[in-house]
């Protein structure tokens, strides 16, 4: 029996349900409150020592780490096939499934908690604030909740965030325009990985980053969105977060566009 330990609006969680229903699995769900701390208490992190989620357990085994997840469901699971079936195929979508884990995924969680998410977090009582702060294992990972929390747009860590997102859709247009999917001409695990990541910025009002001028991401993710599988993200959104992001991304715009615009020349003088 398979059972899942996710978030609704995480994007490793989306991951993972993404690639449970392109299978047509099914799977216990345990939703987590991750600002209530539900995934750093003691039996969760004997599941999942890094407090993070999504987990899957398959028969009681604990599975971590959504791109694992992903492969061993493909593997336990292989039709439809959500990998290339040659090995050079394979090898290109795991260059493709590694970018979350080489930075975007931080990047994400930065821009949201400074966008829009640091509201809800000021919205509580100080010392439980420090507490939730305070209680995030990873060293990084704390230090980018906090200044995006602390400073919003004016974190320090913002800039580089914002383009490395540039630089990723920049990457993925050039890809697009010669292929129908990450990976090829078949859907797989490579566009899984990334949905969740171009998603969140369309929640935080920011798709001007690839609507206005990388016509092959906007054809992509208009392709992701139509496959029955994308009920694994619009099924479980948590409509006032959503409206947040929204409302505060609008916001946002004018500065984060002046960002990127600085970002993109400072990567040029670079070259």
């Amino acid at each position: 029996m398979l059972e899942l330990y996710h978030n609704s609006m995480s994007v490793c969680s989306q991951r993972v349900r993404l690639v449970l229903r392109e299978k047509g699995l099914a799977a216990k769900e345990h939703h987590l409150d991750l600002r209530a701390g539900d995934s750093l208490t003691p039996d969760y992190l004997k599941l999942n020592p890094s407090g993070v989620v999504p987990t899957l357990l398959d028969n009681g085994a604990p599975i971590i780490e959504s791109a694992v997840i992903s492969e061993y469901l493909d593997e336990i699971a292989p039709d439809p096939a959500l990998r290339p079936t040659d090995a050079l195929g394979r090898a290109r979508m795991r260059i493709w499934a590694k970018i979350p884990d080489d930075g975007l995924h931080a990047a994400c969680g930065l821009l949201s908690n400074a966008i829009a998410f640091r509201h809800q977090y000021l919205a509580m009582a100080r010392d439980a604030l420090e507490r939730n702060i305070a209680s995030t294992p990873d060293p990084a990972r704390r230090e980018r909740k906090r200044q995006g929390i602390e400073y919003g747009l004016d974190a320090p860590l913002l800039p580089p965030a914002l383009g490395l997102y540039d630089r990723t859709l920049a990457k993925m247009e050039e890809h697009l325009a010669r292929t129908q999917w990450l990976a090829g001409a078949d859907f797989s695990l490579a566009d899984i990985a990334l949905i969740p990541y171009v998603q969140r910025l369309e929640h935080l009002a920011q798709d001007w980053m690839w609507r206005e001028r990388r016509p092959a991401v906007t054809r992509w993710f208009a392709a992701c969105k139509a496959r029955p599988g994308y009920g694994a993200i619009a099924d479980y959104l948590v409509k006032p977060a959503v409206a947040l992001m929204a409302d505060k991304g609008a916001e946002a715009q004018a500065k984060l566009r002046a960002l990127a615009d600085s970002e993109r020349d400072v990567g040029q003088q670079r070259l």
